[in-house]
């Protein structure tokens, strides 16, 4: 068929007919706009002979008539065409519009195609099963363990209470035994040696109120690192 009647001519795109058609539309204005200038000059030649040429005024009118008929066809067509080309623009629009719809339709098949709602619910519970699991982990990890020794805390508190009192034991006969030492001094007053001795006896005791302190203290972390309460 191509060899008799020549090769088929190209579909035009949206975007070429829309040229076309402005291109059209732009001819008519000018057309128009130049007939319209000849009916200016049609009445005026009306006018002119109006009073002294019969004839020719009724003959210039006559073409300002066909002219005017013209204008309002080459008008209609005009009309015709842009309704045409925002006809085209809007459909071109909805093309455009409905092209992109379908590239998102295909992209949310291309990311559903393994995608479903029960491998979802799988993976979910897959997470939530490993995060209890590492819960459990954790808490088993944070939680002191005495490996290869099963203790009895009543035992322990007992042994504790020894200790206990083997130290307050001690510091009494400590405190019992202390030295009292007095500096060299020249003879004076009873009245005077009273006062010397009660500064002395009052570092002592500070002295040894402070040792019970450290050793109170000792058996705190000692209670501590046991996991014992007081």
């Amino acid at each position: 068929m191509k060899l008799f009647f020549g090769t088929t001519k190209a579909q035009s795109t949206p975007k070429d007919a829309i040229i076309s058609l402005r291109e059209n539309i732009s001819m008519l204005e000018k057309r128009e706009t130049h007939l319209q200038s000849k009916i200016e000059q049609e009445l005026a030649k009306a006018r002119d002979y109006a009073t002294r040429n019969k004839m020719a005024a009724l003959a210039a009118l006559k073409r300002k008539k066909m002219l005017e008929t013209q204008v309002e066809k080459i008008s209609g067509s005009r009309l015709m065409l842009e309704s045409q080309v925002m006809t085209i623009e809007a459909a071109n629009v909805n093309l455009e519009t409905m092209k992109a719809m379908q590239t998102g339709a295909e992209a949310m098949k291309g990311i559903h195609k393994d995608l479903n709602v029960d491998k979802v619910d799988e993976t979910m519970d897959e997470i939530r099963e490993q995060m209890d699991l590492a819960n459990e982990i954790s808490d088993a990890i944070s939680q002191p363990q005495l490996f290869g020794a099963e203790l009895d805390e009543d035992e322990l508190n007992a042994e504790l209470e020894e200790l206990e009192q083997e130290v307050l034991d001690k510091k009494l006969l400590d405190a019992e035994h202390a030295p009292m030492v007095l500096p060299n001094a020249p003879a004076t007053s009873v009245g005077q040696q009273g006062q010397r001795q009660q500064p002395q006896q009052q570092q002592q005791q500070r002295q040894q109120a402070a040792t019970v302190s450290d050793e109170d203290d000792e058996l705190a972390e000692l209670r501590e690192s046991m996991g014992m309460a007081a």
